[in-house]
């Protein structure tokens, strides 16, 4: 019989430990996920499954987004934006423009205003894993909105509404113009922000559930019942497998199966964040890069093929991501040591103080 245990909010240290580690982990496994498909890992076997639906990651970084957001709300709006573009927008900048340096004549303005999911081909190479922090930051921008409305009821209701919005967004994928939108050469309105409300809901509800009662479960559980649901998600009786574009339904499926996938890795260390191996220096470490190992992976993986003499889809995944994140990892402490550190530190001194 599983006990449980009633858990305070955690004390700020670990609980940050903690979760900066999950956005280690959540980086390398979108690193993951985007070198099984660049080496040709069939997705059609039961490892190349899982490492398809590796993409779940992106809901990870999603709910943490949104969990960590929703529990300090109530922060004064001016001062809430200034400092999400501080922290998002000076490292995204840096990356685009050197990326156009070697791919130029690309959809340029959209990548650097972050609307390249709303225009036609507007995912450029090297920066195409950029439409879900198009998705995300559009969470940052109605969040004050959201907290200004849904604080006026009581929690119960909140809750509520958060729930009943989550299920409501279903049914974007069903409405005719999204359904069509591909078919008219139009950009994929598929991937629009609502159609991403549950996986920002898992954090938004983890909030609220701070400090309630969560059973004591080994995380070992919590992380095989995730690769349970990305194994299942990865069947080709789930859902289409690749990049081919799925219907309204199998794209529900798709969004539902991310929603378990990311409540079952962050709703536990959000609720009980005690992990060891998550606030080691080292996860420590990756987990402050971890915004930066998102942003440059790609791009380094375009170099890492021609460096290993490989050709695309031609095999060598487990060479091509320790490549990757070997190359990775110093390029993102440079990041942050230069960009994201430094610009944070000026707003933090120079302009909120």
């Amino acid at each position: 019989m599983m006990s449980t245990q009633s858990y305070p909010p955690p004390v700020r240290g670990g609980f940050i430990s903690s979760l900066e580690g999950l956005r280690a982990v959540a980086a390398l496994g979108v690193l993951a996920t985007h070198a099984a498909f660049q080496t040709g890992v069939d997705p059609a076997t039961d490892i190349g499954g899982v490492l398809a639906r590796f993409d779940y990651f992106v809901a990870v970084f999603f709910a943490l987004s949104a969990f960590l957001l929703w529990r300090r709300r109530g922060e004064a709006v001016g001062r809430y934006y200034l400092k999400r573009a501080a922290r998002i927008l000076p490292a995204y900048w840096v990356t685009v423009f050197t990326v156009l340096l070697f791919v130029p004549g690309g959809p340029w303005l959209a990548n650097l205003t972050m609307t390249q999911i709303y225009v036609t081909d507007g995912l450029m190479t090297g920066l195409t894993h950029l439409w879900s922090l198009c998705v995300e930051v559009s969470f940052y921008v109605v969040m004050p909105l959201l907290a200004a409305v849904l604080d006026r009821l009581p929690q119960r209701v909140r809750i509520a509404a958060i729930v009943g919005a989550a299920v409501l967004s279903l049914g974007w994928a069903f409405v005719p113009v999204v359904e069509a939108s591909i078919g008219r050469g139009w950009p994929n309105m598929q991937i629009w922000p609502p159609a991403y409300a549950c996986w920002f809901a898992v954090g938004m509800l983890a909030a609220e559930a701070e400090g309630m009662r969560f059973p004591r479960v080994p995380r070992a559980v919590w992380w095989a019942l995730a690769l349970g649901v990305a194994w299942m998600a990865g069947r080709e009786w789930f859902g289409p497998l690749g990049l081919t574009h799925p219907a309204p339904g199998e794209f529900v499926r798709r969004v539902l199966a991310g929603t378990a996938f990311a409540a079952l890795i962050v709703v536990p260390h959000a609720l009980d964040p005690r992990s060891r191996w998550l606030s080691s220096p080292v996860m420590l470490a990756m987990g402050r890069w971890s915004y930066s190992i998102f942003l440059w992976h790609l791009p380094v993986m375009g170099i890492v093929f021609p460096l290993l003499g490989l050709e695309l889809f031609s095999g060598g995944f487990m060479v091509v991501f320790a490549a990757t994140v070997l190359i990775t990892v110093p390029v993102a402490a440079v990041s942050h040591a230069l960009v994201e550190e430094p610009v944070m530190r000026w707003i933090r001194t120079a302009v909120l103080r």
